[in-house]
C-alpha cells in the first residue's frame, strides 16, 4: 500500500488486534511476572548511587506508576527494566529468555520493550505515518530495510495511529502536529513495535492537563486491551492516583512504597517527599 492511496479524509479503518499478529494472546506462563528484577543496583562512575539493590516483579495488564521528586531513581529504575542502564549488581529476567545477561537476548528483550520519551523522539520533516513505521526497523536486518516497510506493516501503523485518533492525521508532518498529537504519534510508535512491555519516561511532563490525560487514557486503554504492561515515570501525584493500578515510591535511589493507589495515604508520601511543613 502506497503512502499516497492512504485516503487520509476517508472514514477510519475498524480496527484490528494488535496482539493477534505474530503473538499469542494467551501465552503459556502468561500469570507469570513478565520481568523480575533481583538486587538491581546502580551505582555510576561518579561514585553516586542512583539505585540501592530494588527486588521488582511486573506483570501483564498493570499500569505501575513511579513516583518521587527529581533525582529520586524514578529514570534509572525505569530505564534498567530494558537494560539501557545495566545494573552494577543485580539481575534482570525475562519471562520468555531468563536472565538478561548475553547481548543477543538483551537485544532482543528490547524489541519486545517499547519506550515514549517526555520529548517525543519523532522525526519533524516526516509524516506521522513514517514515525510509527520507524519502530518496524529493529525487527528487519539491514538489507531487509532496503526494500522498504510490507503493505501489512503500514497497515498495521495505520491501524495503530487510528487507535490514538489520529489516523486523520497519518500524512501529516509531524512538527506540524501540537505536542499531544506529538506524543500519541509516539504511542502509535510503540504499538506497532508490537511490544511485550511499554515504558514511558515522564511522557505527560510537558503537557497541557487535557492533552496528559489523553494520553494517559490511551496509555490505560492499550494496558486494559492488549494485556501489556505498562510502566509510567511521573511527577504528578494526582495523574498517578487517577490512572495507576499500582504505585511504587522512591526516594534517593531507594524503594520506600509500592501498592496500590488506595493506600498512598500521608504517611506513604511523608515517605516518598519528605515531611510537609
Amino acid at each position: 500500500m502506497a503512502l499516497d492511496a492512504v485516503e487520509v479524509g476517508s472514514p477510519a479503518p475498524p480496527a484490528f488486534p494488535l496482539r493477534k499478529i505474530g503473538f499469542d494472546p494467551e501465552p503459556a506462563g502468561a500469570d507469570d511476572p513478565i520481568v523480575r528484577l533481583h538486587g538491581v543496583e546502580v551505582v555510576y562512575p561518579n561514585g553516586t548511587v542512583a539505585l540501592q539493590p530494588t527486588d521488582l516483579e511486573l506483570s501483564d495488564r498493570q499500569v505501575t506508576v513511579l513516583l518521587g521528586p527529581s533525582g529520586a531513581g524514578k529514570s534509572t529504575l525505569l530505564r534498567s527494566l530494558n537494560l539501557l542502564v545495566r545494573p552494577t549488581r543485580g539481575t534482570v529476567r525475562s519471562r520468555d529468555m531468563g536472565e538478561l545477561v548475553r547481548q543477543s537476548t538483551i537485544r532482543q528483550h528490547r524489541c519486545g520493550t517499547a519506550m515514549i520519551f517526555q520529548q517525543h523522539q519523532l522525526i519533524g520533516r516526516l509524516p506521522a505515518l513514517h514515525n510509527v513505521l520507524m519502530s518496524r526497523l529493529g525487527r528487519h536486518s539491514f538489507w531487509r530495510t532496503l526494500i522498504g516497510f510490507s503493505d501489512a506493516e503500514r497497515r498495521l501503523a495505520l491501524d495503530c495511529l487510528n487507535r490514538v485518533g489520529l489516523f486523520e492525521q497519518a500524512l501529516t508532518r509531524c512538527d506540524n502536529l501540537s505536542g499531544g498529537q506529538q506524543q500519541r504519534v509516539g504511542i502509535a510508535r510503540a504499538l506497532a513495535q508490537e511490544p511485550k512491555m511499554i515504558l514511558a519516561d515522564e511522557p505527560v511532563a510537558s503537557l497541557d492537563p487535557t492533552s496528559s490525560e489523553r494520553v494517559l487514557t490511551v496509555l490505560r486503554t492499550i494496558c486494559r486491551e492488549d494485556r501489556i504492561p505498562v510502566v509510567i515515570s511521573l511527577h504528578q501525584l494526582e495523574y498517578a492516583r487517577e490512572f495507576a493500578d499500582r504505585i511504587i515510591g522512591l526516594t534517593q535511589g531507594r524503594v520506600v512504597f509500592d501498592g496500590p493507589p488506595d493506600r498512598l495515604d500521608d504517611q506513604a508520601l511523608s515517605d516518598i517527599y519528605g515531611a510537609r511543613s
